[in-house]
């Protein structure tokens, strides 16, 4: 059951006038109701029978209503429930090459399948059990999921978890039972490339019609790893050999399935120092916020603006701020603005992540204190811009919980936070919309 902490107004359960705040949600319709897939999935339907407890009384309610609105009931959290933590100690993990004294939720690890459904986040189906498997497969919850190898006596070194291998099980079941899932795996030089990476791709490949993509994402490693299994970073002639046994596994899907399902994440193509491919490579970009086809996209959707713009301000000076992985993308787009707009002068930095470590190339990681500490002495023009993936989410907080004001006052620039989309971009460079 679920406690009800309010009730929307003007919403169905509402109009009742007989559900208060602080009462007990039990059952919808003879199901009992434990977190929010249970209460959207059984409470869809346009008549709907509720058992309430007011009080350690237990009480029922009717109503009718349009058939998937809302019932217009509040919980204490969004899952209606607690997050589930990880079970593992991944030898990859991220969240163990923290530094100490950092915010708590910072060193959270969730592994639910309920935000994976909800939110896109990839879980390791370590801590499911066959009744969660079986809801799954009964609601049809697509997924994503961290696989990372396909061979169980590895998974279960790699996750530190001795179970982590007899849960590839769930893999089959859920596909079998037509979840589609979108996979993951974190490459680890030494670990699960090479013949591992190839035995992966094939087993999963097998479940095919119902594995909708799979990125391959290289380990990353910051500077705090004391104590840790000792892992390497891909290097050109390593992240070279990943591209190419990912590009023989594309062919074969290709021809076989009608798609390349597999797909490498930017950093490979970067560290091996090949290409970008077209944006026809990525099909649908299914992969877009593991990293997969984004500076193709943003290069794409930035061209498409720029040749549509005709914005005619041209005397501008501004300055962006990325990281390693991205800067050259983005110095690229930088000019060809210039080169359209006489009186645009923009200057890209990037920002060494000396927070995390320079192994660490990704905007994401990089921390206000780094961007401060280097451009401090720089003429940053009227406006500073910055990736929003910098910031916690709905909020201007950086990884280092300073704000994007503490960054404002010690480098005095307005600072400007950008989604990773190229017309975004045009219209921040330009001062369109601010």
């Amino acid at each position: 059951m679920i406690k009800i902490t309010g009730v929307i107004e003007n919403s169905p359960a509402y109009q009742t006038h007989k559900i208060n705040s602080g009462d007990y949600l039990i059952s919808v319709n003879g199901h009992n109701i434990n977190d929010v897939l249970d209460y959207m999935y059984y409470c869809a339907e346009s008549s709907i029978s509720m058992v309430l407890m007011r009080n350690g009384n237990e009480f029922t309610v009717n109503l009718r209503k349009n058939e998937y609105d809302d019932l217009g009931l509040e919980s204490g959290s969004f899952l209606m429930d607690k997050k589930r933590s990880c079970h593992n100690k991944c030898v990859f993990c991220f969240i163990d090459q923290m530094p100490p004294d950092m915010r708590e939720t910072l060193y959270f690890k969730d592994d639910d399948a309920r935000l994976s459904f909800l939110q896109g986040n990839y879980v390791t189906l370590t801590n499911l059990e066959q009744s969660d498997i079986d809801r799954i497969i009964n609601m049809k919850l697509n997924i994503n999921v961290s696989v990372h190898t396909t061979n169980p006596e590895l998974r279960c070194k790699m996750m530190n978890n001795r179970f982590a291998g007899e849960k590839l099980e769930y893999l089959k079941q859920m596909t079998d039972g037509g979840i589609k899932l979108n996979c993951q795996i974190v490459l680890c030089p030494n670990l699960n490339d090479g013949n591992e990476l190839k035995r992966t791709l094939s087993d999963l490949g097998g479940l095919m019609p119902n594995i909708s993509s799979i990125a391959v994402v290289p380990v990353g490693l910051s500077k705090f790893r004391e104590n840790l299994y000792p892992l390497e970073c891909f290097d050109k002639v390593s992240a070279g050999e990943a591209l190419d046994i990912i590009a023989q596994f594309q062919n074969e899907f290709l021809e076989k399935y009608g798609t390349r399902l597999v797909f490498p994440s930017d950093e490979f193509f970067l560290i091996s120092e090949r290409k970008i491919p077209d944006s026809d490579y990525y099909e649908d970009f299914a992969q877009y916020e593991n990293g997969v086809g984004m500076l193709r996209s943003i290069e794409d959707e930035f061209m498409q603006a720029l040749e549509c713009s005709d914005y005619d301000n041209h005397k501008r000076k501004i300055s962006i701020a990325t990281g390693y992985s991205a800067y050259n993308t983005i110095k690229k787009l930088s000019l060809l603005a210039e080169k359209k707009y006489s009186g645009l002068e923009c200057s890209v930095y990037s920002i060494r992540n000396d927070f995390f470590g320079e192994t660490i190339t990704v905007s994401g990681l990089l921390t206000a204190q780094d961007i401060i500490k280097q451009l401090e002495n720089k003429n940053s023009g009227e406006a500073l811009l910055i990736s929003s993936s910098m910031l916690r989410r709905d909020t201007d907080i950086f990884l280092d919980d300073l704000t994007i004001n503490d960054v404002e006052e010690k480098l005095k620039v307005k600072v400007i936070p950008v989604e990773n989309d190229g017309f975004a971009l045009l219209d921040a460079i330009l001062g369109i919309s601010l």
